[in-house]
């Protein structure tokens, strides 16, 4: 695939902006212990916390069997990779445009910087973009088909809410018999008459939510207004998906680690699951 169009001044190695910034990146709390006493205060805390947790998830799971819908995440969550990245290597732009990704997933950088850096560098025009999903195959996170009939068959609505773009994520939503474009939140890419990015405004950042940090949460509220909703849940594996829990969004968030494994997720989330076989199993 020739990279003829592709941002020739994209440097290869994440820029500075990009890099790992202590304003950014999640705090992790250390600890040390110098005496019994001191280990012994420690254990009844973590004790505390281990309680905490069950009480927690056993909230979260009660609200997970009786909520009116849910919104899934797409990439590394419905899907078993991440998509702006394939398509970045299918642009011939993958290792650069990966690092991104996994920094703004962990929540190191804000996400709105790490879109408009991918964009930047992929330069997708829409011919390359249908040529990318004439070869694009569905490849669904294993257990997600049978959690996908499962809700189907409670009577929950299902939302998909992503960052990516819709160009990419309709295709998967109609896979899925999730109706498009009501039940689908992702970004829009705009081009140019001649079909290239639009440079100015890749994207419609008007009437989209996922494109900036807390944008998520905007659109499972939008979600639960519109809906009529009492209580909607967001599954996903990356930090804009926790952030959908803040006021007036996701009622809980359920972080899935069955394609990666982000620890910050672990931590945030009010239940964290490998399989999605443990979801089907609580309705």
């Amino acid at each position: 695939m020739s990279s003829s169009c592709c941002f020739s001044a994209a440097a290869r190695s994440t820029p500075s902006i990009l890099r790992n910034d202590s304003r950014y990146s999640l705090r992790r709390g250390s600890s040390s212990f110098l005496g019994r006493r001191k280990t012994r205060v420690v254990t009844t805390m973590a004790t505390k916390e281990d309680m905490s947790s069950s009480s927690n998830k056993s909230r979260a799971i009660e609200i997970w069997r009786t909520c009116d819908a849910v919104c899934f995440d797409v990439d590394s969550t419905v899907i078993d990779h991440e998509g702006i990245d394939a398509l970045a290597a299918y642009l011939g732009k993958g290792e650069e445009v990966a690092k991104v990704t996994t920094q703004a997933m962990n929540g190191e950088i804000p996400f709105e910087k790490a879109l408009f850096y991918r964009l930047n560098a992929m330069q997708c025009s829409r011919q390359q973009m249908d040529a990318y999903l004439k070869e694009y195959t569905v490849k669904l996170s294993k257990g997600f088909q049978e959690l996908r009939d499962k809700l189907k068959e409670k009577g929950k609505t299902v939302y998909l809410v992503s960052g990516g773009f819709r160009q990419m994520i309709h295709p998967i939503a109609e896979y899925l018999d999730i109706p498009v474009p009501t039940n689908v939140w992702a970004n829009n890419l705009l081009y140019l008459d001649d079909g290239s990015m639009n440079s100015e405004k890749p994207f419609d950042d008007e009437k989209e939510f996922t494109w900036r940090a807390g944008g998520k949460a905007l659109a499972v509220a939008h979600v639960k207004k519109t809906g009529n909703f009492k209580s909607v849940v967001m599954v996903g594996d990356g930090a804009t998906d926790v952030e959908a829990r803040a006021e007036g969004g996701a009622d809980i968030v359920i972080g899935y680690g069955g394609t990666v494994r982000r620890e910050s997720v672990e931590k945030s989330a009010d239940w964290f699951v490998m399989d999605f076989k443990e979801l089907v199993e609580a309705l």
